[in-house]
């Protein structure tokens, strides 16, 4: 029994498991006893947690309360007061429209509406000489020329539809109606880009300054570098009037969505002249104007039964049938000038206050005055140099040369050389096309040829308007 050893096995316990097993449980033991030992102290920490849950929920609840209101408010219509009307919308797909400054003044807009030789060119550049005018000239005609040979009257809705995006400093529009494949618009490939003001003057070119009253030299401005039509809108936006001159919209009363736009504030100066006037500058500039002739006469009533356009008995021949287009279009344009008149003599609402009629006989009997009277409607401001522009323009010696050019002239003579070079016939058919129209404008008929050549007998007395 002595030599016979008890051996008991040896329980090995690693350092790190001493104080992470017995150890930490009776650091454990030991608070739960002190904090049990000690009750006041649990209800401090519960009244802490009562406090912070109370105050979270209140700040919940107001929050909440916040954007109930906000959704109410911006859910509910609103008056719209002068900064609301002031701001002016924009319809551009292009996101960098979104980061345009709104404007703080709304801009007065003028579309100036007339037809093809009115003499809506010069007249046209009595605001492309303002340096306070954003001014362009036919932009419709993109439209016409995309679309030949549609018909005159089809294509009035996609006038008006281009209309809203120029007054709103969009100019993307152009690109709608350029050529597959072609080359994004410039500046210069505007219609009449040459000869705007704007196009050709600072910032955009150094050929020309605004302010400076004076014709534009195509020659001079086709050197300028064409600029991209996002500069262009930038400049548009700096303007407080734009005005836009087109003889592609026939009746004031396609315009009516336009001038009902709350965000627009568009005029319409509606520019005259004698059909028979007319008429006869068509005939002398019908090679410049074959392609807008037929589109016009396309848009004639065949139902209608018309007079001869030859008398009887008389010899056709190519002069004739080039001179139908020309005067065959006058029923059409007489007939949707007749519309506007029928529309201003007893206005609408969208109308009243936003029309001004302005015959270009008038305007060349008395520039100045008549100039004043469009100045004022168009809350612009002349001055000398303007008017001595238009006294200039209109008083030449000269008689008119070419067509489609603007330059100085006796314009007074100009006005009534119908009466030598028309046919008694060709006269009785502009006045069948557009008896009414000149009957509201103060235009009379002649009864005989003698009585027409006799230029001593005006043939103008007072406007209906």
């Amino acid at each position: 029994m002595r030599g016979k050893q008890y051996h008991q096995p040896l329980k090995l316990t690693a350092p790190w498991e001493k104080d992470a097993g017995f150890g930490r449980k009776l650091k454990t033991y030991r608070n739960h006893t002190k904090i049990i030992a000690q009750p006041g102290i649990v209800m401090k920490v519960l009244r802490r947690k009562r406090i912070v849950l109370f105050m979270a929920y209140f700040l919940l609840l107001v929050l909440t309360m916040l954007n109930l209101a906000n959704y109410k408010w911006t859910k509910e219509p609103q008056q719209c007061n002068h900064q609301m009307r002031s701001t002016t919308y924009q319809s551009r797909s292009d996101i960098r429209f979104l980061y345009r400054p709104s404007l703080a003044k709304k801009r007065q807009l003028i579309y100036v509406l007339t037809t093809w030789r009115s003499g809506s060119s010069f007249f046209g550049e009595l605001f492309n000489q303002n340096p306070d005018v954003f001014f362009l000239y036919e932009p419709m005609w993109h439209i016409w020329q995309k679309l030949y040979p549609g018909d005159a009257v089809s294509l009035q809705g996609a006038a008006r539809d281009m209309l809203s995006s120029l007054y709103r400093c969009d100019l993307s529009v152009f690109q709608l109606y350029n050529s597959p494949g072609g080359k994004n618009f410039t500046s210069l490939g505007l219609f009449g880009a040459t000869l705007n003001k704007v196009v050709c003057s600072y910032p955009l070119c150094s050929a020309y300054r605004k302010e400076v009253v004076g014709m534009v030299d195509d020659k001079v401005c086709k050197k300028c570098p064409p600029q991209s039509l996002r500069l262009l809108e930038e400049e548009c936006l700096k303007y407080s009037t734009i005005v836009i001159k087109g003889v592609r919209i026939l009746d004031v009363n396609v315009l009516a969505p336009l001038m009902e736009d709350p965000s627009l504030d568009l005029k319409v100066i509606h520019l005259v002249r004698d059909p028979r006037a007319v008429a006869n500058s068509r005939i002398k500039s019908r090679h410049g104007l074959i392609r807008e002739n037929l589109q016009v006469v396309r848009s004639r009533d065949p139902k209608l039964r018309r007079i001869p356009f030859v008398d009887p008995g008389h010899k056709a021949n190519k002069k004739d049938g080039a001179d139908y287009h020309s005067i065959g279009a006058m029923e059409v344009i007489c007939d949707r000038t007749s519309r506007t008149l029928r529309t201003a003599l007893n206005p609408p609402s969208w109308l009243k206050g936003k029309y001004m009629a302005v015959r270009y006989e008038d305007l060349v009997e008395n520039p100045v005055k008549t100039l004043r009277n469009i100045y004022r409607f168009a809350n612009l401001t002349t001055n000398h140099d303007i008017e001595s522009f238009a006294l200039n323009m209109t008083s030449g010696s000269s008689s008119s040369s070419k067509p489609f050019i603007v330059s100085s002239r006796n314009a007074t003579q100009a006005a009534s050389a119908w009466r030598t070079v028309l046919s008694i016939q060709q006269i009785k058919q502009v006045e069948d096309y557009c008896h009414h129209a000149m009957s509201v404008l103060g235009y009379e008929r002649v009864r005989t040829a003698g009585e027409a050549k006799d230029l001593s007998k005006s043939l103008l007395t007072y406007s209906k308007l």
